[in-house]
């Protein structure tokens, strides 16, 4: 197994971003989530951030979320009303194709290694549903950037049919491996993994994170590692309420533990 690059972060910044850049090399950006920011602000970002820094960014919740979700009327979304039903759930739509591109025109800015597209439990896993994730990923553009999908809901008893979707572009899968083992490409070079704490149907944010949880994780990575060893890079992301300092102690173990692994 040769050198493996392991980058710890979380998902938004939970501290100022000046103390953040000094802890971290690697960040998840959320607020592309709930808007799409100004090229302006966009740029202002980009230039706070260390030379040697990744960033990686979350996909427009519009592409993946319904405009029923809550978090389009916390975000203050305002659209067509008669265009409504056009957008989320990876529909194979022009008004979702518009909004890709731009994400992707902030991408060109950000220049993330992954952008993250999660979608709800209420995408669960139907034919409609696999059939427009299908041809969603088959005509947006990539522009080399690689595209992580995060599916919940009823998705994690379909291996095979995320394996079908992930298949058609270049799109990895995303878990949280503590609680769901990733479906792996022949190609894959990057394994991003986001933690959204133990206990919960999917999710439960409140959670700390132990020693156990550390040691459990860094197994799976490593025997995730041995059997796919074109994996270059680990992106682990915290999602929690304690992620700071879950992700700062997590690194700390990785350090004490004089791994294969080279932490970043």
């Amino acid at each position: 197994m040769g050198m493996k690059h392991l980058l710890v972060g979380c998902c938004g910044f939970p501290v100022s971003r000046s103390k953040y850049f000094q802890t971290f090399k690697t960040v998840e950006l959320q607020d592309t989530f709930y808007k799409i920011p100004s090229i302006e602000s966009a740029k202002r970002l980009k230039n706070q951030v260390p030379q040697e820094f990744i960033i990686n960014m979350k996909a427009w919740q519009v592409i993946s979320h319904p405009s029923t979700s809550p978090t389009w009327k916390k975000a203050g979304i305002k659209i067509d009303k008669s265009k409504a039903k056009n957008y989320g759930y990876l529909k194979p739509t022009e008004e979702n194709f518009e909004a890709w591109n731009k994400v992707l025109e902030i991408a060109h800015i950000y220049n993330p290694r992954v952008i993250v597209i999660q979608t709800p439990p209420s995408f669960g896993y139907n034919e409609l549903n696999l059939k427009n994730a299908q041809e969603f990923f088959q005509t947006i553009s990539y522009n080399n950037f690689i595209i992580g999908w995060e599916p919940r809901g009823t998705w994690r008893q379909q291996p095979s049919m995320i394996r079908k979707v992930i298949d058609v572009g270049r799109i990895i899968h995303i878990t949280d491996i503590l609680r769901e083992k990733p479906i792996i490409k022949e190609d894959q070079e990057v394994l991003y993994i986001r933690l959204h704490g133990l206990g919960g149907k999917e999710v439960n944010y409140r959670y700390k994170y132990k020693e156990e949880d550390f040691e459990k994780l860094t197994r799976i990575i490593t025997e995730t590692l041995k059997k796919y060893d074109h994996i270059r890079e680990i992106y682990v992301m915290f999602n929690n309420i304690y992620m700071f300092n879950d992700a700062q102690a997590f690194r700390s173990y990785i350090l004490q533990k004089h791994l294969t692994l080279r932490i970043l």
